[in-house]
């Protein structure tokens, strides 16, 4: 096992990576994260031997809270390989990456958590543990890491504006219902379904795997550009002076911290408009 800021990789099933996010208290995203995951695509594209990265968390509670938009600033623009900005270059290469990109959800994942695992493959979550949603509209935002790419893609574009301008947490079996995961399944059967299919999926010939899901991505699969188009919404957005008053507020909500307003943040969202 090796350990990056903010993830561990185990790579002790022959053809899997399993990839954890660990960053207490809340597993929030911050910029050290995304250099992270982006070293770790790099290591995965560099390994012959990948067929399935699955990517889990250590924080029952959180999958991914959000992004640390308080250190949004500290975020590298520079082009990664894709010829991206940092976050983009991580969602392409993994859609473009022979590997099958498996999310195992448990707990909150909102923000650029939903849009993480929106870019994988596929997507399992706990009936009983995991919450999806995008709040950015509450903190005066429009989400900025493809929940506006690939939410009409999978969703339709009705249900997808009912997630982004609700801003609402959704549970695990609504977000199958509306496609923004694959499968709700009991939390004690989450563990065994994903590495059941994720083994499965090892004993097949890798170059298989990587035609038939290119084959697949002519079909659904937004663009580098499309998603930076959103990418710059957020960032220019971070500038407006609404945007600037409904973040000011967020400090006296334990913003950040595992807290009541962390674990719910849908029912606070109203709480936020400036007086």
């Amino acid at each position: 096992m090796s350990a990056e800021r903010h993830l561990t990789v185990d790579r002790s099933q022959p053809g899997v990576w399993r990839i954890t996010f660990d960053n207490p208290p809340i597993n929030m995203l911050a910029p050290e994260g995304i250099i992270a995951l982006q070293r770790v695509v790099t290591e995965i594209e560099a390994d012959p031997q990948a067929k399935v990265m699955i990517f889990q968390s250590a924080d029952p509670d959180f999958f991914i809270a959000h992004f640390d938009t308080a250190r949004a600033a500290d975020l590298p623009r520079t082009a990664g390989p894709s010829g991206h900005s940092p976050w983009i270059d991580v969602v392409v290469r993994m859609a473009r990456s022979p590997v099958v990109s498996i999310a195992k959800i448990r707990g909150r994942t909102r923000g650029v958590g939903s849009e993480f695992v929106l870019a994988c493959d596929m997507r399992f979550a706990s009936r009983q543990r995991a919450i999806l949603g995008n709040p950015e509209v509450g903190v005066g935002l429009p989400p900025g890491g493809g929940a506006l790419e690939w939410l009409p893609r999978l969703a339709g574009r009705s249900r997808a504006l009912e997630i982004v301008l609700s801003g609402d947490d959704f549970d695990a079996d609504l977000a199958e219902r509306y496609g923004w995961i694959n499968r709700a399944l009991d939390d004690d059967a989450l563990d065994e379904f994903v590495d059941a299919l994720a083994g499965r999926l090892a004993t097949f010939d890798r170059q298989t795997l990587g035609d038939l899901k290119a084959q697949v991505n002519r079909v659904g699969v937004p663009t580098g550009d499309e998603l930076e188009s959103s990418n710059r919404m957020f960032f220019d957005a971070l500038r407006h002076p609404d945007t600037q008053a409904r973040r000011a507020r967020l400090g006296g909500f334990d913003y950040g911290r595992r807290s009541d307003f962390e674990l719910n943040f849908g029912r606070y969202l109203r709480g936020l408009a400036p007086d």
